[in-house]
């Protein structure tokens, strides 16, 4: 029986062939720069979810699309906003006495109609928190005095002079004149109330996806939340003790324009005037909502445009000088009134805000987007990918813990989910380092 021996040849190559080559993947991801990797994964994933999708914006007008999305929603902590804004809105709507009925429920359907529809709810889902605070604020007038704390008139002096030494509005605004008036008057009186929309409108362009729902949230928590300040904390302004002195003030006395009566003179209008003179919180000086609402916006803006920051900084502090030089707001006020801004902004900052690139010039180029703080560990490279793709998003809350993956893939081509511009953070754990890739 003849029996032929394998050849050296022969068993060589069975060797070899049985061998398995180990691809060193973690030192081949070292060596690849991050935002490189990141980029190399976006690309290999495109054919599975267009990266054009991640700055658009919903289209449909179909309510059973909203509800499905709603039925999908995973409920966290941070569902208890919407428990908080109704709350709210129930409040002022019973409290406030105009108008009556039938157009508070013409709003109210409005409102509803708008959040079913996935076009308007897109905008108007992030707007909630504004709304709740623009219909608490107009109902604070209709609150009974006799529900009031007593007013406040000799605190914020007192604090004033610990503080500073002296009354830093009283010293600023001794010397008058018309041109310091228009200096005043621009920030205060113009900028204050369109500067969030123009703020809006260039981060929505220029920023990442997702930054403006973020800070029409944040806007409108802080505002919410100082109003509640000065609802329960009644402080007498400036302009009162320079009017009454320290005497002691009743929620009879009208507001007052102080310094931006001079502009109404110069103007020959009544603008100002009977605007303060109807205030539905006159004794609001602490905190400055002038100062909260100015600080918040160059917070954002500088983290959208960081070599501006020194334009927003200065923005900032004319805002604060005309406060003062107007004789509208203490320097404390001001610092509280930064203080609930930056400690909002910082807070939204670890968790919930979409990370720049410097590279991309318009929303449109970004082909992803991380939120919160850097976190080294997690990257998208080719070693990290493991085939497990999480297509749920989700814009119903801020910071939903929705345990996608690191380097999960959002957006889809799926008009059913919640991920539009309306997105203010990411379906990522919140404890954990961001990065995906929804809007």
């Amino acid at each position: 029986m003849n029996t032929t021996l394998p050849t050296w040849k022969d068993r060589t190559q069975n060797q070899f062939g049985k061998l398995q080559i180990q691809v060193p993947w973690r030192s081949i991801q070292l060596l690849v720069p991050h935002r490189m990797r990141r980029k190399l994964r976006s690309k290999l994933r495109s054919r599975v979810s267009p990266t054009s999708s991640i700055s658009s914006l919903q289209t449909s007008l179909s309510p059973s699309d909203t509800l499905r999305s709603l039925q999908s929603h995973r409920w966290t902590v941070y569902d208890f906003q919407y428990l908080l804004l109704l709350i709210v809105g129930i409040f002022s709507l019973t409290i406030i006495e105009s108008p009556g009925p039938l157009a508070k429920t013409a709003i109210f359907t409005a409102l509803l109609i708008s959040l079913l529809l996935p076009m308007t709810r897109q905008f108007f889902l992030p707007f909630l928190p504004i709304a709740g605070w623009l219909l608490f604020f107009y109902a604070c007038q209709f609150i009974p005095s006799d529900w009031r704390p007593a007013i406040w008139v000799r605190v914020l002096p007192a604090l004033e002079n610990i503080l500073y030494g002296a009354n830093i509005s009283n010293i600023l605004s001794a010397h008058q004149n018309v041109v310091l008036d228009i200096l005043a008057w621009l920030p205060y009186g113009i900028c204050h109330y369109g500067a969030p929309f123009v703020c809006s409108l260039i981060m929505f362009i220029f920023g990442p996806p997702g930054i403006v729902p973020l800070f029409a949230r944040t806007f409108g928590y802080i505002s919410m939340a100082a109003v509640a300040i000065q609802l329960f904390f009644p402080c007498s302004p400036p302009w009162y003790e320079n009017r009454y002195g320290l005497a002691p003030a009743d929620y009879s006395i009208p507001g007052d324009p102080a310094g931006l009566a001079r502009i109404d003179k110069l103007f020959g209008v009544d603008l100002y005037t009977s605007g303060f003179h109807q205030s539905p919180v006159v004794f609001g000086a602490f905190p400055s909502l002038h100062a909260a609402d100015s600080t918040l916006a160059a917070l954002f803006m500088s983290h959208t445009f960081p070599r501006m920051k020194p334009v927003f900084v200065t923005y900032t502090l004319w805002m604060w000088w005309a406060t003062m030089y107007l004789s509208h707001h203490y320097a404390v006020d001001l610092v509280a009134g930064g203080l609930i801004a930056a400690i909002t902004f910082y807070f939204a900052k670890t968790r919930f805000l979409p990370r720049v690139q410097l590279d991309k010039t318009f929303r449109w180029d970004y082909d992803y987007v991380e939120f919160g703080e850097s976190a080294p560990e997690y990257g998208y490279g080719l070693a990290g990918y493991e085939g497990d793709l999480n297509l749920d998003s989700d814009e119903w809350t801020v910071g939903s813990s929705s345990s996608v993956s690191s380097g999960s893939l959002s957006p889809i081509d799926d008009h059913y989910s919640w991920e539009t511009e309306a997105l203010s953070s990411p379906q990522t754990d919140i404890e954990s380092g961001r990065h995906t890739l929804c809007p």
